[in-house]
């Protein structure tokens, strides 16, 4: 018996129902940095994390609001039209997923990077700190060695 398709895979009607919806609550860190490059209005990218890990390093242009004080400052910080994407470390991690909540609480559109900052920081991205910007090896598993893009 085939682990693949002993359940049987979604109809058409449900499949595009399901990778639409995931499609509205999530980016990637290849899309986030076209966007960002090209200047796209409307798009704030939030990093949820705490002070020390903002030290450490984090997309450049990023707000920092760490999850705890977004109730509190968003209103303060963010414009109400604006789609927000909010990040934190990684795949292993849901703190973005507890900061977009928030933020679609507060009645902001919001989307999650999927793989946070270590997939931004895999791919090649530039990462900001106190200390500057810097570009850290591509990590041949997520992107094109040759590239930037994810290419899909």
């Amino acid at each position: 018996m085939s682990f693949v398709t002993s359940t049987p895979a979604a109809d058409g009607a449900a499949a595009i129902a399901h990778f639409s919806g995931r499609l509205s609550y999530e980016t990637d860190a290849s899309d986030v940095h076209a966007d960002l490059a090209a200047g796209e209005p409307g798009i704030v990218v939030v990093d949820s994390r705490g002070d020390e890990s903002w030290r450490q390093g984090r997309i450049r242009g990023a707000v920092h609001l760490p999850t705890s004080e977004i109730a509190d400052r968003a209103a303060s910080m963010i414009p109400r039209h604006v789609t927000v994407v909010t990040y934190c470390w990684g795949p292993g991690c849901n703190g973005a997923t507890r900061a977009a909540l928030e933020f679609a609480r507060l009645g902001y559109a919001v989307k999650e990077m999927i793989g946070g900052f270590e997939y931004w920081t895999r791919e090649g991205f530039p990462v900001e700190t106190d200390d500057g910007v810097e570009r850290r090896p591509v990590d041949p598993l997520t992107a094109p060695v040759g590239s930037i893009t994810c290419d899909c």
